[in-house]
Order: structure tokens, then C-alpha cells, then sequence
């Protein structure tokens, strides 16, 4: 019984140690995913690391405290993890319940693609970063060509909505599609590119892939778009 005793407390192994071999032990053999233990096996191996330490070097009282708090500690943390996963869960559920209500409604975007529908104008946004004498707006089709370029006049700094009336120099309609919206304007002299954002309606909503992401289908968009990036909701 003493040679038992002393080999248990001359072991050097720690409470956190034990735990971990006594882990490996409730494995079942041919697996490899992991087990955890439950308050009740942490709580017996400390009563037998108490009944068998060597009564000439027992185990001191900041190093009980401090296994105690090492179980405190790690006991938690599995709590607070499962406590975001669920709390996660319910934040994209309540998103997604939110973003279904902009299905059908315009939205505006970062990106100077924007889809002009049949025989209506098509808006974007520009933002300045400061204030502008004269901008100008040109419009290009998928393709890149050039079909409309018209001047707005003096802005000032910040978000400017712009309206292309969906024609071309010769004043005629231009068909349904992706057009390209691109605003510059002379800065401190020197001709600048403006940030143009546009605006796109909403087909349907999807829930990400586990990453708490809720994305947006567009009318005219071949990827979804964060419900994060969108910078405005048109009207209902």
C-alpha cells in the first residue's frame, strides 16, 4: 500500500495530467473522436488523488485551488462555446426572417454593374470625397462600349444618386440588360474615378453555410451578395 502511495504522489503527473489519461482510457478501442469528461469524473479523480497522496509531501492548497480553477476554467469554456453556436444559430435565423422581407425590393450594392430593366431609367450611387465642380457619367454596355455619356453638374461631397435615362446619344430606348456606371470629375485638377454603387432587386433569400452569412440573389447577378454589403433598401 505505501509503495502504491508513493508512486502516486512521486508520479509528478498533475490533475489536468490524470484527467487526460483517464480520457484516453474511456476511449473506446478504434476510434479516435473525442470524449468528454462529465463534472462527476473530474470530481472522483480529485477524491482519489486525495485519498492516495503521499502523506510526507501532500498535495498544498494553492495547487488544489489551482486544479480546481483549471476545471472551473475549461468547464466553462465548453459552456460559453456551446452558448454562441445557439445564440449564432438564432442571429442568422432572425436575419434570414428579416432579409426575406426584401424580396422583391431594390437594393443598392457596391459595384458599377447594374441591370436596367425594358424601357425604364436606371439609378446609381456616387460617392465624392469631396465637393465636385462638374461630373460627368458614362454608361457602358456589357460589351465595354461606350453608349451614353452626360454631364449631372456640381455635387457635393458624400453619396449623389445619379439617373440615366435608360437612351443613347440619339435619344433611343435601349434594350433590357447589364450596363456598366462610371462617374468622374476633375480634383484638385486631375481628372478622378468616382466609387459608383447601383442598385439591383432581390429574388430570394439564402442562409450561408454555417458562417451566420445571409446572402442576397439579385436579378442580374451570378453570385450572391452579402446581406452585410447591401448600403440601402429602396422602397416597398
Amino acid at each position: 500500500m505505501a509503495g502504491s502511495i508513493n508512486n502516486v504522489g512521486q508520479s509528478g503527473l498533475s490533475y489536468v495530467d490524470q484527467l487526460k489519461a483517464l480520457q484516453e482510457q474511456k476511449k473506446p478501442e478504434g476510434t479516435t473522436g473525442k470524449q468528454d469528461l462529465k463534472q462527476e469524473d473530474f470530481l472522483s479523480l480529485l477524491t482519489k488523488q486525495l485519498a492516495q497522496q503521499d502523506p510526507f509531501k501532500p498535495v498544498g492548497n494553492d495547487q488544489m485551488i489551482a486544479q480546481m480553477a483549471s476545471f472551473a476554467t475549461v468547464d466553462g469554456i465548453g459552456k460559453m462555446n456551446n452558448q454562441f453556436d445557439t445564440l449564432n444559430a438564432s442571429m442568422t435565423s432572425n436575419q434570414a426572417l428579416q432579409a426575406s422581407t426584401l424580396v422583391g425590393r431594390d437594393v443598392l450594392v457596391p459595384g458599377a454593374a447594374g441591370l436596367k430593366q425594358d424601357g425604364k431609367s436606371m439609378a446609381a450611387m456616387v460617392k465624392l470625397p469631396q465637393n465636385v465642380d462638374n461630373m460627368f457619367v458614362r454608361v457602358e454596355n456589357e460589351m465595354g462600349q461606350l453608349v451614353r455619356t452626360f454631364e449631372v453638374g456640381a455635387k457635393p461631397a458624400g453619396d449623389n444618386r445619379v439617373v440615366w435615362d435608360g437612351k443613347d446619344e440619339n435619344g433611343n430606348p435601349l434594350p433590357a440588360g447589364k450596363y456598366n456606371v462610371k462617374a468622374s470629375g476633375l480634383l484638385d485638377g486631375e481628372s478622378k474615378e468616382f466609387e459608383v454603387s447601383t442598385y439591383a432587386n432581390v429574388n430570394s433569400v439564402l442562409l450561408g453555410k454555417g458562417d451566420g452569412n445571409v446572402l442576397l440573389n439579385l436579378a442580374g447577378f451570378e453570385s450572391p451578395v452579402r446581406l452585410a454589403e447591401v448600403l440601402e433598401v429602396g422602397k416597398a
